[in-house]
């Protein structure tokens, strides 16, 4: 079997040293999101012939993310698929966009069947067009700004420093009374992710900002890069009594984020109607199509490839 270890915050140097030089723009792969979430799913990594592998646990079965790194990918994936048969599991690979699944099929053709879920695609949008929120498909946006603007002209924001989590976590700890986080699992294990990110803000190097009225905290968000190019916007949360709030916090943030970042990656929708109406208003460049690869036959029983 592979010999897995459990992600920490002083795994963030050796994890980014591949992630962040890959082209994989999964939002899975954010250091911060690999961390954060690690309550729910376990998540473990090991170091293999120059890939780093990722393995977690999703109601209760194992699952594997496409290895990351340069080497002997089908000798790799092999040794993947001999550790979920050694714990007699099942081996899934998921996250697995077009230009990996391509891949897949070139160096293990017709191994794998592909299943996709809209709910989990992920919305990439170029810096520039949040950033500017130029010509006409952008002009209700602009409308909103304006119409805050002028609504909230003593508004602030700023970057989102350690000194400001505490007015955050308040603001969330209300907006999850106002949303009943406690009686959705969902909603609960992000408010999970979501404190333990803020509480070690500064050791995972995240990047955010603040939006407050009247000198009262109106939104937040934060994120950090997923490679050279790609920026991963994480969590947006705001006083949805003051109106364009959301609108505000994204403008502002998208002009934050240092230029270098030609996209941005602003997760899923999972399902969500609401969610993926805004995430559509503002017209992403790109769905990330994600699939989960399955084994078409068991590979426990002697396949031969």
């Amino acid at each position: 079997m592979i010999e897995f270890k459990d992600i920490t915050i002083q795994d963030k140097d050796i994890i980014t040293s591949y992630t962040l030089n890959s082209r994989r723009r999964n939002c899975d792969l954010s250091f911060s999101n690999l961390c954060s979430w690690r309550f729910l799913y376990q998540t473990k990594y090991a170091i293999i012939d120059g890939f780093l592998i990722l393995k977690f646990w999703v109601e209760g079965e194992p699952a594997y993310m496409m290895p990351i790194g340069h080497g002997d990918l089908k000798a790799t994936v092999k040794l993947m698929i001999a550790d979920a048969c050694a714990s007699g599991s099942k081996f899934r690979l998921l996250g697995v966009s077009s230009f990996m699944k391509a891949d897949l099929e070139e160096h293990l053709p017709g191994v794998f069947e592909f299943t996709s879920d809209r709910d989990y695609t992920d919305y990439i949008y170029a810096r520039t067009d949040l950033a500017t929120l130029k010509g006409k498909k952008f002009q209700s946006k602009r409308n909103h700004i304006n119409k805050f603007k002028n609504t909230y002209p003593n508004y602030t924001y700023s970057e989102l420093r350690t000194e400001h989590i505490p007015e955050c976590l308040a603001l969330e700890e209300e907006w999850c009374r106002a949303n009943n986080c406690d009686q959705n699992v969902g909603m609960g294990s992000e408010r999970e992710a979501l404190i333990y990110a803020l509480n070690h803000y500064g050791e995972l190097g995240l990047n955010g900002g603040i939006l407050h009225v009247d000198g009262k905290i109106a939104a937040f968000t934060f994120g950090m890069p997923i490679n050279q190019t790609h920026f991963g916007v994480h969590i947006e949360k705001a006083d949805t009594n003051i109106e364009g709030a959301y609108t505000m916090i994204n403008y502002e943030f998208a002009n934050q984020i240092p230029e270098k970042y030609e996209f941005i990656n602003r997760e899923e929708d999972l399902g969500l109607e609401g969610l993926r109406k805004a995430k559509l208003s503002y017209h992403p460049v790109m769905l990330l199509e994600k699939h989960m690869a399955c084994l078409k036959e068991n590979p426990c029983e002697m396949i031969k490839w």
